[in-house]
């Protein structure tokens, strides 16, 4: 790389080798009255400028570059103090503190915005006012300008274009918004400033520049073997280099520093296939890199300072243009632009943005640096093909900014001969050619497939060029643009012909040939061609030269047309012709005639230098080699063929290949003898023989070519819907295409937009003729809007529409209430085609229809199909004259009662009724509504006779009432059914708990096994069933993501917080198995999985290692079973006492007085009666101790379950623990039933929040799948206690109902959790049996005492306003307010033990608590057993009362601290996202990297749970994660949301999910057009904005706990998903 002189950096200032003292500190300001810019022509200021140059020359490497490790901010603020500050000082004449802001305030700023665009901010384009989509405003120009109540089109930047407010050229209406209107237009005179320019112990850096070819991994596989370094220290280093454009990677000595250059550029770097250039590397002397980097820091400080005064931007602009001493090209503009390919990126990114803020916000200027930018464009683009990097980063790319400006595009056609210069360049760098100068793209290599890429932005510089059409002409421009047109027709004329091909025949072609290149450069030359016949239809003398020149070149590539052809001569009729011999079948041919079609889209043929057969004989040629490809003719020449013949028809091309092919076909028909040409038609088709030779024998081949001629005079005659063929306008003919489009089926706006062919300006006209033929239909929560046909345009619909595929059309002729419609009314020729009628009275065509009419009277199947019979008839309705042939109505006559035609009678009978337009309902039709009135007949006999059958039943039921009483009653007990009907209770008060709990009769249940279809009873002593079931960890209630989770291996998760900071879910789909087929399922499934790691070693949507499987049936993800469990208080209530076996053993007797009976009355005095003394609070702790010594002596009770069930009594409780704590799974870990308990309340309160949110009642509306989820786990957590360890889990009982009276303080407790775990674990104590407890009594009481802990919970942590408890208490005057406070603190508690106490007891649910409602309180304390009046419990229980306030008040600050009302808490949601997408655009532009040094983010993407912007998919923010490298998303995922995330990308507007480091998915966005479509990567860049439904939708997934189960069926539908590394997002 060659390095910039420091002249060239710092311009004017040569360099020195001793300091000098700065002598302009206290000169006058440059800017004030009276004062004159320093011209450098003057001695005196000749010195200063050498004085600078020994300044800057003496401190710069001083501040710059004196180390391995550069500081960029202290060298910034250095170089400020040092270096920039006098020259602040300089401008100003005063401290730049005040200097600054006086020029400011005294400043006439361009009525320009020129806001330069950071990549990803949002851009705004009017569709209806903008003269070009390249012409945009910033996002505050965009809301205060007329364009916001417009049509306009959104995007991002990809950087480095500017806001065109102002502009009047870039805008029809509108051009100032309200910031930059123009109040006065006054005009400085500007003083020409003539500048002359001057002449003029080592350390060196290894630099590594950036190019755009290697990939990351590529360079930081290079540096760690080049210069030993860390891989995060390469990953640094990789990050700047892309970031930058380079970075030092060495800092030393010149050897030391060019080894390390050395082995980089030998260095293999991994898939090294893809390229063969080395890194670009270069040793280079520190004193240079520190000129380099206060160079950039200088043309910064340049940009800002303009800014301040438009006088110091003009003349910073007068002194970059003005010409040096070598003449041409020696400013520094010129110097700067020839050189851009030798700069890094971030140099290149700094003087593009001082030229876009200085020379390109004043015309003046803007004129004159587009004219040094015209003369050297063919070298700017030179210098682009040979770089390596992207085009947004070359100043090549600057040429948008100035093409698309109308006056200067024109100035330049005119004064620089653009228009030829860009079209010579691009054809300068296509030189492969054959032999007769045709382009000819070969199988590229790589690096020639790069540059193809890169010479394609030229054509892109010509549309510009061409975008804005001259309203006025002049000689110079008319004589300018047609020397373009010359160089254009040049470059048609090496298209013309290209990649012909032969017909293959005898054995398939071995190789595909090379055909993309040239279709890829006919697309992008699409526009233009369109363009230049635009311009040329402007002026009637541009035109008629344009057409002259055209049909020269179309003759020169004509010449030598009949070489080796042999003239023949057809003859028909009575008619002859003469023409060539040609075969497409034998002959080359080829599909790309650009000339013929520029010609035929002139619409001029006033002269006929050329003859109609030579005019239409290539877009003939093209035609039949359609029809012979689509007869199957060619299928031996592969795919290349039948991708050509399908872009050929494809909307990207038609319009200047298909479309311009019959045109010219009409031209010639109208300029011919129409007998003539159907007879050349039939020669090129290869059908003379078959019309003209009675006996012809006829080819299989032979049937669709005849069909597909037919089609062609079809088209030739119908299609008149072309301005200038026909007597309609642009409205009518964009109106056929999308009726035609909605008749194949209902589509959306994007479909609509896709299926239509787009202007100049992107734009198709649909919005504007939308609403005449078609209904819009809104979406739903899913799916898109839809655009419906209205009925009465069905009347337009023609089958044989051109532009239809064979496949669209078979679709259509399955709509029969569309294609069953007569031929439409058919617009007038305009006078230049009005002979082409004459083609369907000719003599031929008369004789063609009658001999495929004949065919069919012979009805002989080897000579005819129904497609050509259909195809006659359909040019028979074109004809429509009284004048027909008689020997075709007469066979006609005779096909009428033709047995084998009878589906076409009624088409036949109204051909025959001429001039008659009426419509006859078919036969078939006929049949069809007399067989649907006869099935209506059926169904309402049907229906008469199930009526009286239902009738007879209910007499019956009724006279037999106790016999079918008894009957349903047996029926019921053997009945199998996955559900317990619960019995309805009448006129009873239902409990859920307690003494007066309601007894339920049990019931029977039996499932099936979704595996081996076998069912089976549920009951203890079983074979075990189990659900399919998926815990993962949550935080979705979180109130406090930012709690650092402590070691897992030492955590206690006795007592929960009731910020739920972190909690375990179980779902379940709801599917059941015996345990012993999902194992052998399980295992099968493992073993796959190990045969597919050794085969692919790709991840799958499941990680078996880790558990997961996919449900047999429904796919869900899963990670464990939960076993289905009859009832487990009745089992416990059953079960063997403690007293039988204590008096088993002699050294225990179940006396009062031996320590063991005191502990158990001290735990039954405490849940019933509360606690009587002191003493007995202290012996709680103390006896529990005492309590595990001795029952480790006893015989424990006999487990009822079975080896089976408790086999997955243990499997769901290690699975619980291994997940939830993130730890090994150990099944004899005493915190195993902790987990258990803790899950199941988690749920609870997770599906109890959700309905709440949902607004629906408590019972009644669960999902099966979570109704069956929730019994089966809470009847697992209850019973699990029978698995686990009893003195574990006796001690847990003892220490949760010892908390109430120890050091923890109750508002560090989770009531809720508190209560099930007391209750699941108190039958552990319950089993011992003594006398006068019982289980109801125990649950009743446990949850009397948490439900009184959670009321003061309440009290003391409520507020009113600012105001807590206490000082509430002082401004109530009634008890009204804070009883209302706590019922809605409380209801969250109650509602989640009453779905507890439901799944545990099996009690039903009352009625009124299964609907919304009223009382919803009373009713909820009614059903479990609470007193309405709260107050109750505490005047029964005051002495608990009195304790729990004693050890509450003790912390009483805590509540202080705590803000916020904390019951009734509301449910988290996800955060709120603006109405309008562009807010989050333009909020993600203002987001920089937060590792990168102020870089602006790529892939800024934001989390929805929490609302933190993160740096998504680079490498500046990886982390290290359990000991591997992740992306930003990936870890945020552990610290928000335990493993699962919601994102949303904000520049490609796609919603990520994520779970784990190897499971994510990408999800509709909520964001909407006015389509009712998304757009996934704002392709289309329609105004979007908030769906709140869909939104929702997402907050519904996240808050049922779904996202994991979401991913899991989206890699499922779609494997790619599979492959994608989701931790590096």
């Amino acid at each position: 790389m060659e390095i910039c002189s420091p002249i060239n950096l710092y311009g004017l200032w040569g360099t020195a080798a001793s300091p000098c003292a700065a002598p302009w500190a206290a000169g006058k300001s440059a800017l004030e009255p009276g004062a004159h810019f320093p011209l450098l022509h003057r001695p005196w200021c000749l010195q200063s400028c050498f004085t600078i140059a020994q300044h800057l020359a003496y401190y710069v490497p001083k501040i710059y570059c004196r180390g391995p490790n550069p500081a960029p901010q202290k060298e910034d603020m250095l170089a400020q103090h040092v270096l920039l500050g006098p020259m602040e000082w300089y401008l100003c004449g005063e401290d730049p503190a005040f200097g600054f802001p006086k020029l400011e305030q005294a400043n006439k700023p361009s009525h320009l915005c020129g806001r330069v665009f950071k990549v990803g901010e949002p851009t705004y384009s009017c569709r209806d006012c903008a003269v070009d989509p390249t012409c945009v405003l910033c996002m505050e120009c965009f809301l205060g300008s007329i364009h916001r109540e417009h049509r306009y089109r959104m995007t991002t930047s990809g950087g480095g274009g500017f806001c065109d407010c102002g502009d009047t050229e870039a805008w029809k209406e509108g051009p100032y918004c309200q910031k930059h209107e123009i109040n006065t237009s006054e005009t400085a005179e500007e003083e020409v400033i003539t500048i002359e320019a001057f002449e003029k112990s080592d350390t060196y850096y290894c630099m590594l520049f950036n190019d755009e070819v290697h990939t990351y991994e590529q360079v930081i596989y290079t540096l760690q073997k080049a210069v030993n370094c860390t891989q995060k220290e390469a990953i640094g280093f990789a990050t700047t280099v892309d970031r930058d454009g380079r970075r030092s990677v060495r800092y030393g000595d010149f050897q030391y520093c060019d080894q390390a250059k050395s082995v980089i550029v030998v260095s293999k770097t991994r898939n090294t296939s893809r390229q063969t250039k080395p890194l670009k590397v270069q040793v280079m002397h520190s004193s240079i890199v520190a000129h380099q980097s206060f160079g950039l820091k200088l043309l910064t400080w340049l940009g800002s300072v303009i800014g301040y005064s438009d006088g110091l931007r003009r003349i910073l602009c007068q002194v970059g243009l003005q010409e040096g001493p070598d003449g041409e090209n020696s400013s520094l503009v010129d110097k700067l632009m020839l050189y851009d390919s030798k700069l890094w990126k971030g140099a290149r990114n700094v003087y593009h943005q001082l030229f876009m803020s200085s020379l390109l916000m004043d015309l003046k200027y803007k004129k004159l640096f587009a004219i040094r930018f015209a003369r050297n464009y063919e070298r700017l683009q030179s210098d682009f093909m040979k770089d390596d990097h992207d085009r947004e980063f070359s100043i090549a790319d600057l040429s948008i900014q100035i093409f698309t400006v109308p006056s200067l595009a024109r100035m330049l056609i005119t004064e620089e001969n653009l228009m030829t210069t860009i079209i010579k360049t691009f054809m300068d760098h296509l030189r492969h050619r054959d032999i007769q100068g045709r382009f000819q793209f070969e199988r590229y290599t790589a690096l020639q497939a790069f540059k193809f890429r890169r010479v394609q932005s030229l054509i892109l510089d010509l549309k510009y060029v061409l975008i804005s059409k001259p309203t006025e002409w002049s000689d110079d421009l008319r004589h300018k643009f047609l020397e373009g047109f010359d160089a254009f027709l040049e470059l048609l004329k090496c298209m013309q012909g290209m990649d012909p091909i032969t017909r293959q025949v005898g054995q398939h072609i071995e190789m595909e040939p090379e055909w993309e290149a040239a279709f890829t450069l006919q697309m992008k030359l699409t526009l233009v061609i369109s363009m230049m016949q635009d311009w040329c239809a402007l002026d009637e003398k541009v035109l008629i030269e344009a057409y002259k020149k055209c049909l020269n070149v179309l003759m020169q590539c004509h010449s030598g047309f009949t070489d080796g052809e042999q003239p023949i001569v057809l003859s028909m009729c009575g008619h002859s012709v003469e023409t060539i011999r040609y075969c497409v079948s034998q002959e080359k041919v080829s599909i790309h005639l650009p000339v013929s079609r520029l010609l035929a889209g002139m619409n001029y043929f006033k002269m006929s230098e050329l003859s109609p057969p030579m005019l239409i004989e290539h877009p003939l040629r093209c035609l039949v080699l359609c029809a012979q490809v689509h007869a199957g003719m060619w299928r031996r020449n592969g795919f290349s063929l039948v991708n050509q013949i399908y872009y050929y028809h494809n909307v990207k091309c038609r319009r200047e290949m298909f479309d311009k092919d019959i045109v010219m076909l009409q031209t010639g028909v109208s300029m011919m003898d129409p007998n003539h040409f159907l007879m050349i038609m039939l020669s090129r088709f290869e059908l003379y023989q078959i019309f003209s030779t009675p006996d012809y024998v006829f080819t299989e081949e032979t049937y669709f070519p005849v069909f597909l001629y037919v089609y062609i005079y079809i088209i030739l005659t119908g299609e008149r819907f072309s301005p200038g063929i026909g007597q309609v306008n642009a409205t009518d003919e964009i109106k056929r295409e999308i009726i035609h489009q909605l008749s194949i089926r209902p589509m959306a706006h994007s479909e609509l937009v896709k299926a239509l062919p787009e202007d100049e300006n992107r734009e198709t006209g649909m919005e504007n003729v939308i609403e005449e033929v078609a209904c819009f239909k809104k979406p739903g929560l899913t799916g898109r809007g839809l655009y419906e046909l209205k009925p009465e345009c069905a009347r337009s619909f023609n089958l044989y529409f051109y532009h239809f595929s064979r496949a669209e059309q078979s679709k259509v002729t399955n709509n029969l209430t569309v294609w069953a419609l007569p031929p439409p009314a058919l617009p007038p020729f305009c006078p230049l085609f009005a002979s082409l009628v004459n083609i369907l009275q000719s003599d031929v065509m008369l004789c063609i229809m009658g001999t495929i009419l004949q065919w069919a009277v012979e009805h002989n199947g080897y000579a005819w199909s129904e497609s050509m019979l259909v195809g006659v008839w359909v040019l028979l309705f074109l004809m429509l004259a009284p004048n027909n042939s008689p020997s075709i109505l007469a066979m006609l006559e005779t096909l009428q009662n033709a047995p084998h035609l009878e589906v076409h009678k009624d088409m036949i009978r109204w051909i025959l009724k001429v001039n008659i337009l009426f419509y006859v309902t078919s036969s078939r039709d006929k049949d069809k509504a007399e067989r649907k009135r006869k099935a209506e007949i059926a169904r309402l006999r049907r229906e008469k006779i199930m009526a009286q059958m239902s009738e007879m039943q209910r007499h019956f039921i009724n006279e037999n009432k106790e016999l079918f009483q008894q009957t349903l009653e047996e029926l019921d007990t053997s009945t199998s059914g996955v559900h317990e009907n619960s019995p309805v209770i009448s006129d009873a008060k239902l409990t859920a708990l307690g003494p007066e709990q309601t007894r339920v009769a049990e019931h029977r249940q039996v499932v099936m096994c979704i595996l081996c279809q076998e069912e089976q009873e549920v009951k203890v002593d079983s074979r075990a069933m189990v659900l399919a079931a998926f815990i993962q960890r949550s935080t979705v209630l979180s109130k406090n993501r930012s709690k650092i989770t402590p070691d897992p291996e030492k955590y206690d998760p006795l007592f929960m917080h009731p910020d739920l900071s972190c909690g375990t879910h179980t779902g379940s789909c709801g599917h059941i198995m015996h345990a012993h087929c999902w194992q052998r399922y399980f295992d099968a499934v493992q073993a796959k999985e190990q045969r597919r790691q050794q085969r692919l070693r790709v991840h799958t949507s499941y990680d078996v290692e880790n558990g997961e499987f996919l449900c047999p049936l429904c796919e869900c993800l899963s990670n464990t079973v939960i076993p289905l469990l009859p009832p487990p208080r009745v089992l416990f209530n059953r079960s063997v006492g403690f007293t039988d076996i204590l008096r088993k053993h002699k050294n225990l007797s179940p006396t009062p007085q031996n320590t063991l009976s005191r502990c158990l009355l001290s735990s039954v005095l405490i849940i019933s009666k509360g606690l009587p003394s002191e003493e007995m609070r202290i012996s709680v702790c103390d006896n529990v101790t005492v309590f595990m010594e001795k029952t480790k002596y006893l015989v424990l009770p006999q487990n009822p379950y079975s080896e089976s069930i408790k086999e997955m009594l243990t499997t769901f409780g290690t699975a619980t623990y291994k997940v939830g704590l993130k730890v090994h799974p150990n099944e004899e870990d005493p915190r195993v039933p902790i987990m258990c308990w803790g899950s199941c309340a988690y749920t609870i309160q997770s599906i109890e929040r959700i309905l709440a949110d949902e607004d629906k009642p408590l019972f009644g509306h669960l999902p099966c799948r979570q109704d069956d989820c929730l019994k089966s786990l809470t009847r697992f957590a209850a019973a699990h206690w029978t698995v686990s360890s009893l003195s574990a889990v006796q001690g847990h009982f003892c220490t949760l109902l010892a908390c109430k009276f120890t050091t923890l303080c109750i508002f560090q407790l989770s009531c809720f959790l508190l209560q099930v775990s007391l209750v699941l674990s108190f039958p552990a104590i319950h089993c011992q049996e003594f006398s006068g407890v019982s289980l109801g009594t125990g649950d009743l009481h446990l949850f009397h005492l948490v439900t009184m802990a959670h009321i003061i919970q309440i009290l003391l942590t409520s507020s009113t306003g600012n105001a807590t408890f206490f000082h509430a208490l002082k401004e109530i005057s009634s008890g009204w307010h804070l009883w209302r406070n706590l019922k809605a603190g409380i209801m969250p508690f109650l509602r989640c033990s009453a779905l507890f106490f439901h799944y545990l007891n099996g009690v039903p649910a009352p009625s009124e608590i299964q609907v919304n409602g009223t009382n919803q309180f009373e009713h909820l304390c009614s059903y479990l057993c609470l007193p309405n009046n709260l107050t109750c419990l505490f005047q029964e229980n005051s002495e608990i009362l009195n304790t729990l306030i004693e050890r509450s008040v003790l912390f009483i600050c805590l509540a202080l601290i705590i803000q916020g009302t904390l019951y009734a808490r509301e449910s988290n949601k996800l955060i709120d996202l603006p109405d309008d997408y562009s807010c989050l655009i333009n909020q993600a532009s203002n987001f920089s990297c937060p590792k990168s040094g102020g870089d602006k983010s790529r892939a800024p993407t934001l989390c929805l749970v929490c609302g933190t912007m993160l740096c998504s998919q680079s490498y500046c923010c990886q982390t290290e994660l359990e000991g591997e490298d992740v992306g930003a998303c990936t870890a945020h995922t552990y610290a928000c949301g335990s493993g699962v995330g919601i994102f949303l990308r904000v520049r490609e507007c796609q919603v990520l999910f994520l779970a784990g480091k190897t499971k994510g998915c990408f999800y509709p966005p909520p964001y909407l057009d006015d389509y009712g479509e998304t757009d996934q990567g704002l392709r289309r860049g329609n105004p979007l904005h908030l769906c709140k439904e869909r939104f929702k939708k997402i907050q519904k997934l996240w808050q049922q706990h779904s996202i994991t189960e979401e991913i899991g069926h989206a890699q499922e539908a779609n494997q790619t998903l599979v492959g994608i590394d989701w931790q590096h997002l």
